[in-house]
């Protein structure tokens, strides 16, 4: 491997100079690194990770030795560390950004980085790799013509549900991710407001040995997720279908109340009605319960 510090900055197109590369890295498979990426893990003047032992053990998989300083560059110290690597980008040195998998600042570091170079007008390129959020899309049979990223679902169960709501007449495809301990609540809230028949997707572990995609309406997935999830997670959600703007609470409710006379449960009774309508499931049922009181 060459030890040429100017090779990771040539693969933006433009020799000689300061320059950040952002660079994707594999979810799973170190045979997923492109060349490119190979080339630049051993030429960058700096290597900027989220983890530097896994960046470490994904260069020794490659065969690549970091010839580079190589530098944590996580969360918690990514405010503190960005003047130095701005700095460095515009006194010449090239900077090589990595996370643990998948693109940086794309719900991981980087961000301010790429925003800090940005206003100092400093070169900035990307090695195209993995993504979590469209190898998600494309596993997940739902329209990817059109869609929407959301990064991590809020871990607070208000926060959730408001965030749910702004998703209920979302037309695109969405795209989140959540830890594997909060699923399957997620999924009960998401089948609760944007209702239980949602198609969606919850793909686990992509690329790696034990990848796992289940697909069905978010009432199911709930259901297998209650018994424990592990690994990463990503989930895909199909976008709302299209709603009749001119059905009112009023008929939705007596709708829901008829499904209720003729043998349902009251909950179920709600959730059919509120199909096809700009109404949740919670909606209907308290609308049903407030005119029960008043009656």
């Amino acid at each position: 491997m060459s030890t040429d510090r100017s090779s990771a900055a040539d693969a933006a197109g433009e020799p000689g100079g300061g320059c950040l590369v952002l660079a994707g890295t594999p979810m799973g498979q170190p045979d997923d690194a492109s060349p490119r990426l190979r080339e630049a893990l051993g030429t960058a003047d700096i290597v900027a990770a989220e983890d530097t032992r896994r960046t470490r053990t994904l260069a020794a998989a490659l065969g690549v030795e970091i010839t580079g300083r190589l530098l944590s560059y996580y969360d918690q110290v990514e405010a503190a560390r960005t003047p130095g690597l701005v700095e460095a980008i515009t006194d010449g040195a090239t900077v090589l950004l990595v996370t643990d998998a998948g693109m940086p600042s794309v719900s991981d570091p980087g961000y301010r980085l790429v925003v800090a170079c940005a206003d100092a007008d400093l070169r900035i390129t990307c090695l195209p790799g993995p993504s979590a959020v469209t190898t998600a899309l494309a596993l997940s049979a739902m329209p990817s013509e059109r869609f929407c990223f959301d990064g991590f679902a809020p871990r607070k169960s208000g926060a959730r549900h408001d965030w749910l709501v702004e998703l209920r007449t979302q037309p695109r495809t969405v795209v989140f991710f959540e830890s594997p301990h909060r699923l399957a609540q997620t999924l009960a809230d998401a089948a609760e407001v944007l209702g239980p028949d949602r198609r969606a997707a919850v793909c686990r572990e992509l690329t790696k040995t034990y990848e796992e995609v289940k697909r069905g309406p978010l009432s199911q997935l709930a259901e297998w997720a209650a018994d424990g999830v592990k690994g990463e997670i990503t989930v895909v959600v199909a976008g709302a279908p299209a709603v009749d703007e001119t059905v009112g609470i009023d008929d939705v409710v007596a709708r829901a109340e008829e499904l209720a006379d003729g043998g349902a449960r009251l909950k179920e009774a709600c959730a059919q009605a509120a199909a096809g309508t700009a109404f949740s499931r919670r909606d209907v049922y308290e609308a049903v319960l407030e005119a029960r009181r008043d009656d």
